[in-house]
């Protein structure tokens, strides 16, 4: 059955994927109230809807760091999504470029900057860790801006990783401790096994020809945990700013403070986030962040909103409260392995049709035309 929501898209997801994959995209910090307060905190915002409008001419297009965007949707960086479904990331790009919209490449993923640049077209963003070995990071930012990039999403809440417990249950650590009863699991799922367990080898290719010294992703990835730098602090950002040379975005801000701090520091825009639930638990919402970052910083920055986005009414209450744009990781996560590239498009057309109704149906046919009149907070 074609999937009418982003969850149907999870549910064929949890049924495409052994549970050890599935509970790796799906699950967060500890005991996830961060991720549940993701979703949650979206229903205290409810509709004020104004009627006799015309909405019959509606436009949910933005503008990015001076690129058009088709909809206010960025496809977040997530790492290993060649896990999900084989080159996971290349087709996640496509879709991305099909719908008009941004696409972010992870640091982590299992196809190369160069190869996700060559085989689509801009725009294109690339997320980078602050990492230890600053010669290893300028070669990365080197290499996103010679294949074409248009902004460095700098990830700044992930000095150590968050305690995923999923993933401790089910074996899914480094190295992994996978028992009888996952790889019978992941026997049992024909699907996945033939198109990603038996194609090619699962690496993290930015790292190949690295200090990694390692093509295999376990090595790679006790490699990376070691490279995190705990020292950062402000100061970089501007090192990062003057390396790259165009726009540096922020990702995981939840307070005002830093919000500030990053202006100061020649930031050009902040993703609210708390990394989807997935490092401090206890972590506010980042709707719930939202509205006072975008008052604090005005037009000075970019505001995107991460996390927690599962429906088009979700981007329209972002947007409303402030966000110029949101990111989705999930959702496109589960499109992609419910059905690759077509499940990401499927995905992006859901989220595209419902901010779409709900515009028209708020009586607000535009994005420019959303300000917090627009709702109302029940406590």
């Amino acid at each position: 059955m074609r999937a009418i929501n982003i969850d149907d898209l999870r549910s064929a997801a949890r049924r495409r994927l052994p549970n050890v994959i599935f509970e790796f995209i799906d699950g967060g910090a500890q005991d996830e109230t961060t991720l549940r307060a993701n979703r949650l905190d979206f229903q205290r915002w409810r509709f004020r809807t104004r009627v006799l409008t015309d909405v019959s001419k509606r436009d949910q297009s933005v503008t990015l760091f001076g690129q058009h965007c088709a909809s206010p949707l960025i496809l977040a960086p997530t790492g290993l999504a060649g896990l999900l479904s084989r080159r996971g990331e290349l087709a996640a790009a496509r879709a991305a470029e099909k719908y008009g919209v941004p696409y972010c490449l992870s640091t982590m993923s299992t196809c190369t900057i160069e190869e996700i640049t060559r085989e689509t077209t801009p725009p294109k963003w690339f997320q980078l860790y602050v990492l230890r070995d600053r010669g290893l990071t300028k070669a990365f930012i080197d290499r996103a801006k010679a294949a074409h990039c248009t902004a460095l999403v700098l990830t700044v809440d992930t000095k150590v990783q968050g305690p995923r417990e999923r993933d401790m249950r089910n074996g899914f650590t480094v190295p992994p401790r996978f028992t009888a009863a996952t790889l019978l699991d992941f026997a049992r799922h024909y699907a996945w096994l033939f198109d990603v367990a038996l194609g090619p080898k699962i690496t993290f290719k930015n790292f190949i020809g690295t200090a990694a010294a390692s093509t295999d992703a376990v090595t790679i990835t006790q490699f990376i945990a070691g490279q995190y730098d705990l020292s950062v602090n402000w100061r970089d950002v501007e090192w990062f700013k003057a390396n790259w040379g165009g726009p540096v975005m922020l990702k995981g801000i939840l307070s005002v403070e830093d919000a500030k701090l990053a202006i100061e520091h020649g930031a050009d825009g902040v993703i609210v986030s708390n990394h989807g639930g997935r490092q401090l638990e206890g972590a506010v919402s980042a709707i719930h962040a939202l509205p006072a970052i975008a008052e604090a910083v005005g037009d000075r920055l970019e505001v995107v909103l991460d996390g927690g986005i599962r429906r088009g009414a979700d981007v329209v209450r972002a947007r409303a409260l402030g966000a110029k744009a949101c990111m989705i990781g999930r959702s496109w996560l589960y499109g992609l392995a419910a059905d690759g590239q077509v499940g990401v498009e499927r995905a992006l057309e859901i989220l595209r049709d419902e901010i779409d109704t709900t515009l028209t149906l708020l009586g607000r046919p535009t994005l420019a035309e959303l300000d917090r009149n627009s709702l109302e907070y029940v406590a």
